[in-house]
């Protein structure tokens, strides 16, 4: 048994998902220029619950993505999975923002590399780089695109970017192993499956000491 309600916040994408053992049950989601977290996470969240005919407090855990990602964001879905899970006394399970959006890649060849990108203004991308099982092979970082970027990456295998970020690395990268899945953005739906995996394993957080995974210091404006 694993009901596990996830929150994926990090970037435009206002998501919430709910699964239960190995089977997801629904994901309510909204991408919005406007950054629609505060007023769609918590009717979102209403709405997912009372359609599975469940309360809060029927949940085995809280799932939330830790980032990296945007401030706002992070702190509006950090600060709400914090609140359900004191309210209800529920493990916190935090997801890395990144490995959700790798999990969007499928079918690719067993030497493919996934190279996730969040934007981070400018040339600037959060990146992190992955096998083509889903293995983390890089740490996280925040990186200034140029001309030269994952050159070493493209030179023996098939690389593919995925995120808002990817349209930037698009336009300064013709590499023929360089593949471009653009529009794509984190959501609660992949969140779910590693969610689970954590749960598992009992890799629970300190739901009074938690904090996102920023990365880069916040900067306003």
């Amino acid at each position: 048994m694993a009901k596990i309600l996830c929150l994926e916040t990090a970037t435009k994408n206002c998501s919430v998902s709910l699964g239960d053992k190995d089977l997801l049950i629904d994901v309510k989601e909204l991408s919005s220029q406007g950054y629609s977290h505060a007023e769609k996470l918590h009717p979102f969240v209403d709405n997912i619950l009372k359609e599975a005919g469940l309360s809060i407090h029927e949940l085995d855990a809280i799932s939330i993505s830790k980032g990296p990602g945007s401030y706002t964001g992070l702190r509006i879905g950090v600060s709400a999975a914090k609140g359900f899970a004191y309210a209800a006394q529920l493990p916190l399970i935090s997801v890395s923002t990144l490995a959700c959006l790798a999990l969007q890649v499928k079918d690719i060849p067993d030497n493919a590399l996934i190279i996730p990108m969040l934007d981070a203004r400018r040339m600037e991308v959060y990146t992190q780089t992955f096998d083509a099982r889903y293995r983390e092979l890089t740490e996280i970082e925040a990186k200034i695109l140029d001309e030269t970027s994952f050159q070493e990456q493209l030179k023996n295998q098939p690389v593919y970017f995925i995120g808002d970020g990817v349209e930037k690395f698009e336009e300064i990268c013709n590499h023929p192993n360089a593949h471009f899945l653009k529009e794509k953005l984190p959501s609660a739906r992949e969140q779910f499956y590693i969610a689970r995996q954590k749960f598992l394993s009992s890799s629970f957080e300190d739901v009074a000491y938690f904090e996102p995974f920023y990365l880069k210091d916040f900067r306003p404006g």
